[in-house]
């Protein structure tokens, strides 16, 4: 039988509903010693839908000999300090994305992991999903053939009042706007796929629907890792908010992966559909998704650790996308 990890789970925002379900569904594998919040209010409401203790003293979580690693989901302009010290306390280390405001921090964090010699993974849970899984199989097999062009959109709304909580849409606490605090999923899913040699051209701006520090429009051309061309459109300003999409053009067929749900159709033929496992959060209500990829993080978070192995989105992985990331709001910039 597997033995039990000891996880202490840090920061009790709206991330914390995705993993806490993920955690009851992996009572078999983990061992929740701590929640921890700065607020008692927020504790004694997240107590009343999960069973797990909880404290407002960090330090008690990371005392705690049984605690092996921690769930940082705390807002990204913290992810260094305090994964630092949990890296410090011998923790390994799984946070929400982003890495850090920065790709600079960003650095330094996954440093920092590599010199305690623990384990750093990210939570882009959108490679888990069973369809985004298959398409990644088809083109790593060849099936599609060569990539002749892509394309990525994420057409997604947010309301102004989710921009008027404290912070939000900030560069002093989400470092970003649209690109990393909501498409750097699908941004880091695209290029997990066809990957990225170069960004061509790219346009930023903050449209009238909403106010906020940062941007809630973004288009840019760019080429795959092979120079096809590919397109990206992402926003939070496309009432009332639609599934994000991608499209792959192949030499031997093309790909349609809208939301959680795949459309394989090749040119000889052969139809394939993998259908989605639920709503992706793309309009006004931002947990409207199923957990189960979130499980599936965590899950190779855990294998990583049992095999001291790497999870499937490292350190840097996810600084790789957040380098891109910086790359298309530079071009936008100029």
């Amino acid at each position: 039988m597997t033995r039990k990890i000891g996880i202490a789970v840090i920061g009790l925002g709206p991330a914390a509903l995705p993993h806490s379900r993920s955690l009851l569904d992996l009572a078999e594998r983990v061992d929740v010693r701590h929640v921890v919040s700065r607020s008692q209010q927020r504790l004694d409401a997240y107590r009343q839908q999960f069973p797990f203790p909880g404290t407002t003293e960090i330090e008690a979580a990371l005392a705690d000999p049984a605690v092996e690693a921690v769930l940082v989901l705390t807002p990204p302009s913290s992810h260094l300090a305090v994964s630092e010290r949990c890296l410090a306390a011998g923790k390994h280390v799984l946070v929400e994305k982003p890495l850090e405001l920065t790709a600079a921090r960003g650095r330094e964090l996954v440093a920092a992991a590599r010199q305690a010699g623990k384990v750093l993974g990210v939570v882009l849970q959108h490679r888990f999903r069973p369809a985004s899984q298959r398409l990644k199989a088809a083109l790593d097999a060849g099936e599609l053939g060569e990539v002749e062009a892509a394309l990525l959109q994420v057409p997604w709304w947010r309301p102004q009042s989710y921009y008027d909580e404290p912070g939000r849409g900030t560069l002093a606490r989400d470092g970003g706007g649209v690109l990393l605090t909501q498409a750097i999923h699908s941004l880091d899913l695209f290029r997990s796929l066809v990957g990225v040699s170069r960004v061509v051209a790219a346009q930023i701006r903050t449209t009238g629907l909403h106010r906020m520090e940062t941007e809630d429009y973004v288009g840019a051309l760019l080429e795959t890792a092979n120079g096809a061309p590919a397109t990206l459109i992402a926003t939070t300003a496309a009432y009332p908010g639609h599934p994000e999409r991608i499209e792959i053009i192949g030499r031997k067929g093309h790909a349609a992966l809208v939301g959680g749900r795949l459309e394989l159709s090749f040119l000889d033929g052969r139809r394939e559909t993998v259908e989605a496992e639920g709503s992706t959060g793309s309009g006004a209500n931002i947990m409207d998704f199923p957990h189960d990829a979130h499980r599936a993080v965590i899950a190779d978070f855990l294998d990583a650790i049992e095999s001291e192995g790497e999870p499937v989105v490292t350190g840097e992985e996810a600084l790789a996308s957040q380098r891109l990331i910086d790359a298309i709001l530079l071009a936008g910039r100029r």
